[in-house]
């Protein structure tokens, strides 16, 4: 425990409750993981750079969208393996929370914007195909791009910024795998409760704001697909979107559960399980819900494969 006139100036992350032999268990788990997350996520980005078959503004954005999965799990699960490893608590400095806090929340929001540009892309494809190549030009996606990633960073500095406007006194032990925004209100002797309310009506305003042309365009494809005539017809052009419409559920899932609450002090155990999904599951799957659900990318996975073979037997 903590002086009431001192602010902590570092943290001890109690992690996972347990003995030593689970620890070691979950990290097995949890690098492996890590390690496929980084391997399929990477694989994606370099398929979509080299294979003109995928020049397309929806591959264009699933590169991108697979980077941001590099980030959020780099930023979270080497400190979470490093603390599985650790025989008593990690500390962690004030410093290196708030940068960890900062980036996580950024590429978080970034992503959402992303989601949000991934869902009109698709209904332009499917509702206005003619105009696609007008309307999703190289110069628009650029720009989509580049505002999703300018959006995600300087929307997260005031929150980051008065989050550590407060004295941690009451103690320096963080009940979490990272640091964590709804623990680390906890440890506060100021009262939270106005900056709590502006983050939960930020937490609306970004995904709600990026949910919204999400549901609209899906009803918009929905209703265009069912207009099809033939069955096969149908089924290549519901293809086309599936793999975004699985991943934005998961996403947007697990978040509204973790931020659309008034109050951000909720259980340690509920805010790990939901932390786990968005910062290990959901990037661990990205991977797979886009290759084994997309032709193209099968295609040019396979076709990079024989070449890959090819040029070992030479």
């Amino acid at each position: 425990m903590m002086s009431n006139h001192s602010s902590a100036t570092e943290f001890c992350l109690l992690g996972f409750p347990g003995s030593q032999e689970l620890h070691h268990i979950l990290f097995a788990v949890f690098f492996f993981f890590y390690s496929v997350t980084l391997m399929g996520n990477t694989v994606i980005i370099v398929i979509v750079c080299v294979d003109k078959r995928l020049w397309s503004p929806m591959y264009f954005f699933l590169g991108h969208l697979s980077a941001l999965e590099i980030l959020i799990t780099s930023i979270i699960v080497p400190v979470m393996l490093w603390g599985l490893l650790l025989p008593g608590m990690q500390t962690i400095s004030l410093t290196a929370c708030v940068t960890q806090l900062f980036l996580y929340l950024a590429v978080g929001t970034t992503e959402f914007a992303l989601l949000g540009a991934m869902a009109v892309d698709r209904y332009v494809a499917v509702c206005n195909p003619l105009r696609y190549n007008v309307i999703m030009s190289s110069r628009t996606c650029i720009s989509v791009v580049t505002v999703s990633w300018v959006f995600g960073l300087l929307s997260e500095i005031w929150p980051v910024y008065a989050m550590f406007q407060f004295t941690f006194c009451k103690s320096n032990l963080l009940d979490h795998f990272f640091c964590d925004r709804g623990q680390l209100l906890k440890l506060s002797c100021d009262d939270t409760l106005f900056t709590e309310l502006v983050l939960f009506l930020m937490a609306i305003f970004i995904i709600i704001g990026s949910l919204a042309p999400t549901v609209v365009s899906y009803t918009y494809i929905i209703s265009t697909i069912l207009k099809i005539p033939t069955a096969s017809g149908r089924r290549k052009a519901f293809s086309t979107c599936a793999s975004h419409f699985i991943f934005v559920v998961i996403g947007y899932g697990s978040c509204l559960f973790l931020y659309l609450k008034p109050r951000q002090t909720q259980a340690a155990e509920y805010n790990k399980i939901v932390s786990l999904l968005i910062s290990v599951l959901t990037p661990f799957l990205n991977p797979f819900i886009f290759t084994l659900r997309n032709d193209k990318v099968k295609e040019a996975l396979g076709d990079g494969m024989k070449r890959c073979c090819q040029l070992l037997k030479d």
